[in-house]
């Protein structure tokens, strides 16, 4: 995880930086200035349309009886992509453009679902919350939820009927 912050809070700063000074050496400070707030508009109305259309799927899709097609992690992966799009740089804007283009957001979400899948398999995928709201243990003074390790191994057999609707 170090790693990971390391590259994003030092490494990517860096490199964003530099392009800009280059860009701006190239078409001057205005121009460079005028890129960056207008990539930062441009970013959020893309961002703010691309969210709502994800929304409107996913409740056309369960008004319908069946289940969205980008699930949850495509709304964050347009989530995300907003961002790094109202960020200031030109490294960042261009992942931001892909993750809200819909064929590239569903590569990029098929990619980061075999990861998951391949940590939940091995059992190293760690998923840590924070308690919120002014109440002692869970929401509304439930008592916190104890902790359960999983391991591969641990599962249980299960059998289920399904019924009709009639």
């Amino acid at each position: 995880m170090f790693k990971y912050l390391f590259l994003a809070f030092t490494v990517v700063p860096f490199i964003e930086l530099y392009l800009l000074l280059a860009i701006g050496r190239e078409v001057g400070f205005w121009p460079t200035v005028g890129m960056v707030l207008l990539t930062g508009f441009v970013g959020a109305l893309l961002a703010k349309g691309e969210g709502v259309r994800v929304v409107r799927r996913w409740q056309e899709s369960l008004a319908q009886g069946r289940m969205p097609e980008e699930g949850i992690l495509g709304g964050v992966l347009v989530l995300v992509g907003g961002v790094l799009l109202v960020a200031p740089g030109v490294l960042t804007d261009v992942v931001g453009l892909l993750l809200l283009f819909p064929p590239t957001r569903k590569v990029v979400a098929a990619i980061v679902r075999r990861r998951l899948e391949r940590r939940m398999a091995a059992g190293t995928l760690r998923v840590t919350t924070f308690q919120s709201g002014p109440f002692p243990g869970g929401p509304f003074g439930t008592p916190p939820q104890q902790r359960i390790e999983r391991r591969p191994g641990d599962e249980v057999d299960a059998e289920f009927t399904e019924e009709d609707g009639r």
